[in-house]
């Protein structure tokens, strides 16, 4: 029978080996501050790329005026959502909850297939956290300059860099929350009351309640966002197989670790791997582990330490990819499967709940109709000697734009038609009008009639809905 064998390490007896003590544990340890030192390679400039793109929409968006209104409005006094020609209001819930479910499916695949690449290269924390790092960098200077600045006793020039970097952020702070409370009210008024000291108590209680958020967020807390507090983190897990590529080191190849001369080219005899142990990786790290360490649920997979890596092993002449976007399979030796089960469950189930999105989209009706009749009486009996029923028929406009609407009347039985048989609707306005039947109580034999109400919009669509009610006769 085949016994595997476990390979072992020699470690010198001069090494000390230090063990935590479980009596001192604690659930929470103290946090040592991350001086994220800059980097430059393909990876990082595909990050810049992605966040200047996606801070420039997010500035940029709500600004956009579409055939009078603004573009993306989510008016929440109005109680409605407004995408460029889209308008959605409550009753249009599922839309937005096909949204929500094809957003989290998307986010399924992309993590079971590349690991955290959204926290890394497009979420919000990640986003303005470099921003914010950028402030840093441009005032206070490299990471070491700013690590012998913390340590320096208080002066006037330490002071002035100080304040100057939490200015800046404060400003971009305030600027982010008034852009964003703008995807909420309308932003061209919103900025004007604002700065003129007009804008209500809730505008200005939301816009300083983000500006405070995003201040402590990417300013202070950082990596604690995404290590402590964000679930993602967490339930990662459940996704990643030994196919996710991840940002992994290849430790075969790297140890054992430790420095050497760049023309040192007999590293190999001397029992060292390719690993000169300048924990540059761990120096660019924004959430500051070090990731030859194996797979943590701290790494966002941004790829700052495969860059950096990089950038070293080109200068020592060593291949590159001692940390690269790799896999558990491929650096076992195996053959990496990227078309499996669980990709193809989620590709699966993302297209059902696209199909359904768009089906649900394309059948949606820009109009509401409903009939209420009179409560104060089920039927009355006029001077003429007919019966009448009276009606309220609610039509609401859920376009953008005036539209002529035109009732009628679908019943086998003959009934008088009093009241409007046309109205014309603003976008977004609903209206009620009131109709009544009339009948001859002896030309029909039935005590309750049921009939149909249609409106139909007078225009080339000739979207149409029908509604049905009840006539009481009162035999």
């Amino acid at each position: 029978m085949d016994q595997q064998r476990i390979d072992v390490k020699n470690i010198p007896a001069h090494v000390e080996i230090h063990k935590p003590d479980p009596a001192k544990a604690t659930p929470y340890s103290a946090r040592n501050r991350i001086y994220v030192r800059a980097v430059t390679g393909i990876h990082q400039a595909i990050r810049r790329y992605i966040g200047f793109l996606s801070m420039a929409a997010f500035m940029i968006l709500p600004w956009i005026q579409y055939q009078g209104h603004q573009a993306i409005l989510l008016d929440i006094g109005e109680q409605k959502f407004t995408l460029f020609s889209l308008t959605l209001w409550p009753q249009d819930f599922t839309i937005l909850a096909w949204i929500f479910i094809i957003s989290a499916y998307a986010l399924f695949f992309i993590t079971a297939l590349y690991g955290r690449v959204w926290c890394g290269y497009l979420c919000p924390q990640t986003v303005w956290t470099f921003i914010f790092i950028w402030f840093e960098e441009k005032i206070q200077g490299t990471r070491n300059q700013r690590i012998m600045l913390d340590r320096e006793p208080w002066t006037w020039s330490k002071f002035a860099k100080k304040a100057l970097t939490h200015a800046c952020w404060l400003g971009f702070s305030l600027l982010t929350a008034l852009i964003f409370v703008g995807y909420f009210t309308p932003v061209w008024p919103l900025f004007k009351q604002f700065f003129t000291f007009q804008a209500g108590f809730w505008a200005v209680f939301f816009v300083f309640l983000f500006t405070f958020c995003t201040y402590g967020n990417a300013g202070w807390m950082r990596e604690i966002m995404c290590t402590h507090i964000c679930p993602y983190a967490r339930f990662q897990s459940a996704m990643f197989d030994k196919d996710t590529f991840t940002v992994s080191y290849d430790e075969k190849r790297g140890e054992n670790r430790g420095p050497r001369a760049r023309k040192d080219k007999d590293y190999k005899e001397k029992g060292l791997g390719d690993c000169i142990d300048c924990n540059l990786c761990v120096h660019v790290c924004p959430t500051g582990i070090d990731i030859r360490n194996g797979l943590q649920y701290e790494c966002i997979n941004c790829g700052a330490c495969v860059d950096a890596c990089d950038d070293t092993m080109d200068k020592m002449g060593y291949p590159r990819g001692l940390i690269s976007y790799t896999t558990e399979h491929s650096l076992a030796g195996k053959k990496t499967k990227v078309m499996r089960p669980k990709l193809l469950g989620y590709m699966l189930v993302l297209a059902i709940v696209t199909s359904a999105f768009a089906y649900t989209l394309y059948s949606r009706v820009p109009m509401e109709l409903n009939i209420i009749r009179d409560r104060g009486a089920l039927f009355r009996e006029t001077n003429e000697g007919l019966i009448e029923n009276t009606f309220t028929v609610i039509i609401s406009n859920k376009s953008q734009q005036a539209v002529d609407f035109a009732l009628s009347l679908d019943s086998d039985v003959k009934f008088n038609w009093i009241g409007l048989d046309q109205v014309r609707l603003n976008g977004g306005e609903t209206r009620s009008v009131p109709i009544s039947l009339a009948i001859d109580p002896y030309s029909v034999e039935q005590n309750k009639i049921e009939f149909k109400i249609k409106v139909q919009q007078m225009d080339d669509t000739g979207v149409k809905l029908i509604n049905k009610s009840t006539f009481y006769v009162g035999h």
